[in-house]
């Protein structure tokens, strides 16, 4: 929680992308990493992105932070986790702080790097906090676009946004519809989890708004046809508003979010090998 509350801060201007509130929280998000040991991927953490302001199509930079886990055994497939440290800004003089959205997801990625620091996992894990996420994915499709290693060897991506709010009761994680083989390991977690865990979300045809499959930045992977988990609560009031608070979270709550995603990385991690090879979707 002190972590949300530092990454929610009005100081962090609302996290929009190309501000200095943007940079004051990636900043923040580096010094956690390195105060925890944890490396970049490659000479930096900061990789930039070029990307087209929505209305405007001026061009601007955004920049993705990417750091890495060795594994015990480096070299074969990859775990990418991630979130997005953008939100809306400064709207009308209110400060959109977005503590669900997505400074819950990045506050997680902090809590499950400590912990895969303590214990390594197999492989190597990628801890991605994208940019310009409410642009359009942009931070996401322009690491696809140009990745930092290459993108066959990226297995599975677990995406984390908006995993701090209970109003709708129950954590939602997607994806395992559009890749079977991942039902039974998510089940397996969930049994054990200490907060409801339901599967869905992830298949056409619902109502509007019903499928997340493309929804946040694990859908730039999906367009590449790598597998993905996406775990995330439903709207609800603070949703894109003002009012989307640290104060407005419940700790209980959002600390077993963390533990379920610990679980899933642990489990993902042990399973990727048997993971099917990446197909494009059908378009």
């Amino acid at each position: 929680m002190a972590r949300l509350t530092a990454l929610s801060a009005d100081s962090m201007e609302g996290r929009g992308t190309g501000t200095p509130g943007a940079a004051r929280a990636r900043r923040w998000i580096v010094r956690e990493l390195e105060a925890m040991g944890v490396r970049p991927l490659g000479a930096s953490y900061e990789h930039p992105v070029a990307w087209r302001r929505r209305g405007s199509g001026d061009s601007a930079v955004a920049v993705n932070l990417v750091a890495r886990i060795p594994g015990r055994e480096p070299g074969g497939p990859v775990l990418v986790l991630s979130a997005h440290v953008d939100h809306l800004g400064i709207r009308n003089g209110e400060v959109f702080n977005g503590a669900d959205d997505d400074a819950s997801g990045c506050v997680a990625l902090l809590e499950v790097a400590d912990a895969l620091r303590r214990t390594p996992p197999r492989h190597d894990v990628l801890l991605t906090f994208f940019d310009a996420e409410e642009a359009g994915l942009q931070g996401a499709r322009g690491f696809v676009a140009q990745p930092p290693l290459p993108l066959a060897r990226i297995a599975l991506v677990i995406n984390a946004d908006m995993v701090a709010r209970q109003d709708g009761g129950a954590l939602w994680v997607a994806g395992t519809a559009h890749t079977p083989v991942l039902k039974p390991l998510v089940e397996a977690v969930a049994r054990h989890a200490t907060i409801p865990v339901r599967l869905g979300h992830d298949t056409p045809g619902g109502k509007p708004g019903d499928d997340w499959t493309s929804s946040s930045d694990h859908g730039a992977f999906h367009a590449r046809g790598v597998p993905f988990l996406y775990l995330g609560v439903e709207d609800h009031a603070d949703y894109h508003r003002p009012g989307d608070d640290a104060a407005k979270v419940d700790p209980q709550f959002f600390g077993a979010v963390a533990g379920v995603l610990q679980e899933l990385v642990r489990a993902a991690d042990a399973a990727l090998p048997s993971l099917p090879p990446h197909r494009q979707p059908a378009r």
